[in-house]
Parts: structure tokens; sequence; C-alpha cells
């Protein structure tokens, strides 16, 4: 096992007031091997003077922070995260949320199998642990539940859940497939793990705890659901070669 380059990317948007808890909460082990990247995507509050405050008055020299001047939304900061991370030469990225809806000491546990080469994308699963005793609403539950047996259904997989936002990357494995094709808003987390599963890509689950609190959610769910009905008829369209979309065309 060769010594990995890691980047942690910190998603945020208005999140001045939990930013500095999420930064805290990075292991110190992570610290030192790996670098922070906190990608503010246009927030109007003040998130990115809140992590540049943090970085000055504890001089750490490995986290940058990001402010778009254009607001990308939630897939297209990623993509524009993960186009940084290849470009940077970076061998693993995590994505965690700037709102603390995922624990970061978690991250040890997310990256090890990336480490170890056992895994290509490794995310974290609300649905295997206890989801409804951590705050999850009852609607975005039987919603994730639901969402997740047709994707699985259509996809062959057998997967726990489809909506975690809480993961990491081999760059290697998003080097193969075409995520800059993906949406930028939120079901670019389901498009995504669907070329992961159409490129054969190695994919596991690990369980975290659910913690519903302080983050403010961005995402209409109804529309949220919708968009993935969309993707998955796309899929079959493309597989059936009705019609292609090439997001779904992968070698």
């Amino acid at each position: 096992m060769k010594n990995k380059k890691i980047l942690i990317l910190v998603l945020a948007y208005n999140a001045e007031t939990t930013i500095l808890e999420v930064l805290k909460r990075i292991p110190n082990s992570i610290w030192e091997e790996a670098d922070i990247l906190v990608a503010d995507d246009a927030s109007y509050d003040k998130t990115a003077d809140v992590a540049e405050k943090y970085k000055n008055e504890n001089k750490v020299n490995n986290i940058k922070i990001i402010h778009h001047n254009i607001n990308k939304g939630y897939g297209g900061n990623q993509k524009w995260c993960y186009n940084y991370a290849i470009k940077e030469g970076y061998d693993i990225a995590v994505m965690v949320h700037g709102d603390i809806q995922y624990a970061p000491e978690n991250i040890p546990e997310l990256i090890k199998p990336l480490q170890e080469d056992s895994a290509d994308f490794v995310f974290g699963s609300r649905m295997t642990g206890h989801p409804i005793k951590g705050g999850m609403p009852i609607y975005k539950y039987i919603g994730n539940k639901f969402l997740t047996l047709v994707e699985n259904i259509i996809l062959g997989t057998n997967f726990s859940e489809f909506h975690s936002g809480f993961r990491a990357y081999s760059m290697q494995a998003l080097k193969d497939i075409p995520f800059n094709l993906d949406a930028d808003d939120f079901h670019f987390d389901s498009e995504i793990i669907m070329q992961l599963v159409i490129a054969k890509k190695k994919i596991k689950e690990i369980t975290i705890t659910t913690f519903y609190g302080k983050e403010i959610c961005y995402v209409n769910v109804v529309t949220y659901g919708l968009n993935i009905l969309k993707i998955l008829f796309q899929y079959i369209l493309t597989k059936s070669g009705v019609k292609k979309y090439n997001k779904f065309i992968i070698k």
C-alpha cells in the first residue's frame, strides 16, 4: 500500500454558523496526512471569512478556501472540486458537508478501503444504522427507501441508499467516468453512483450515524425525486438503445 495523496473537500453554502465546527471536528490524523479545501459556493454570509479566520488563527498551511463568485449548484460545486483534485494530482477526494449533517470524525474509516485499494468509491450509509433515531424526518426516510429500491431494481445493485452526501472517491475512478456531464443540482449524487456502477467500479458502504440538527436543507424533495426518476428513465433508454445519453455511455 503506497501513500495516498488525500484531499478533504468541505462543500459549503451559507454555512457561517457551522463551518467552524466542521473544521474543528476533522480528526488530527487527517489534518496531518491530508489537505483541506473549503469550497464556498457563492455564499451570501461569512462562510469563507470564518474559514479564513480559522486558518490564520491556527496557522495551518494545508487548508485552502475558495469562494465562487457565482453559485455553481450542489453538483456544479462538486464537479469543480473533483476537477481541481484531479488537476492537482490527488489520489483520494473526500466530500464533507459544511452543515455538519455528516460527522467528520468518520473520515478515517471512510478512506481506509481506498487507502488499501479494496474500493474505488466508499460512502457512509445512514440507512444501515438508525436514521429515524438520528432525527431523519419520516418523509425523507420513506422517500430515500423508495428511490433506493427503484434504483437498485433498475441498476441491479443492492445498496442500502443512494443519497448519502458523505463520500470518498478514488481519483482514478473519477477519471474513468464522464461526471462533468452530470447535473449541477442535487441529483448529481445519484448520477455519479450510476456511472460508477456502469463502469464496474468497486463500491463499499460503511455505516454512519444519522444527525439532523443545524443543517439548512436547500433541497426541494419533490423536484429531487422527479429528477431521480428522470435520470433512471434516461439510463433505461440508453441501455435499451432507444436513445443515447452520453453520461451513461461508459467504455
